[in-house]
């Protein structure tokens, strides 16, 4: 088997496989292409790291590997690709109708499981996935109803992530709402809204969760006049998670999820039970 997906790896690996080859998140460059909240569950000879999800897959290096099923339900492969994968072996991909990279983890996890004929099993691990949502917010009551976007700085822009991405449906699961000004340009034709510099006022709500991994995005944040005055971020309720966070909450996936709560909630605790 090889995950080509975003996150396809994981529930494959809850569900006791280890692929022969998987595609590589930036934040895993130079690993197995693993998080660490699964390298546990990795068996024998490590996946072999093929590229990162949004690049051409090396057709020719796949057709060598000999692949029972290609797993590519998290990705944004086309047609075209669909069409040159299917040479090779059967492909599992994102229902139609869905948005690239938006299938959800529930969806997902249930797609994988019946595949390889664990459909209880898979039901399991999205009823655990769940329940850790579900205890986070009984924890914190105060989560509910609350504005607070998860935002990607890129090119002196910024991307808050709607609940059609796994960070917008993250945030989402805990209760929290996005922003309203931002909830309005909402047109559902992408993942995320573009906000421009000028107008980083938008991001205004109860806190902010900043995905500033790469150190360009930390620069921007850093050194954006406009961002520093947002209310929000001036009275300090910015969180910048670490790059491990980041990439779980980036996964969304039923093993992801219990590490990303574990470290992000007690940040947003502090900011938002007080």
């Amino acid at each position: 088997m090889v995950t080509l997906g975003v996150t396809d790896i994981d529930p494959v690996l809850a569900l006791g496989v280890t692929p022969v080859a998987t595609s590589s998140y930036p934040a895993f460059r130079g690993t197995d292409g693993v998080g660490p909240w699964a390298r546990d569950l990795v068996r024998g000879t490590p996946p072999r790291v093929l590229a990162e999800p949004d690049a051409a897959p090396n057709l020719e290096g796949m057709a060598a590997l000999d692949p029972d099923l290609i797993v590519a339900i998290t990705s944004g492969i086309d047609q075209a690709t669909y069409d040159q994968l299917s040479a090779i072996a059967p492909v599992l991909v994102r229902p139609a109708g869905s948005l690239a990279y938006g299938v959800p983890r529930g969806e997902q996890t249930r797609m994988i499981a019946t595949a390889l004929g664990e459909p209880g099993r898979g039901e399991e691990l999205v009823r655990s996935a769940d329940t850790a949502f579900t205890d986070a917010v009984a924890a914190h009551p105060g989560f509910r109803g609350r504005a607070v976007a998860a935002v990607l700085p890129y090119d002196g822009r910024y991307g808050a992530f709607t609940p059609s991405d796994a960070r917008g449906q993250f945030m989402t699961a805990l209760g929290f709402v996005l922003p309203q000004r931002i909830a309005a340009l909402d047109d559902r034709s992408s993942f995320y809204v573009e906000i421009a510099a000028e107008q980083a006022g938008l991001l205004d709500g109860d806190a902010v969760v900043m995905m500033a991994e790469e150190p360009a995005a930390r620069s921007q944040i850093a050194t954006d006049p406009v961002l520093e005055q947002v209310p929000v971020v001036a009275r300090g309720d910015m969180i910048v998670p670490d790059p491990e966070v980041q990439a779980a909450m980036t996964y969304n996936s039923v093993l992801s999820v219990p590490f990303a709560i574990g470290r992000l909630v007690p940040q947003l605790a502090q900011k938002l039970d007080g």
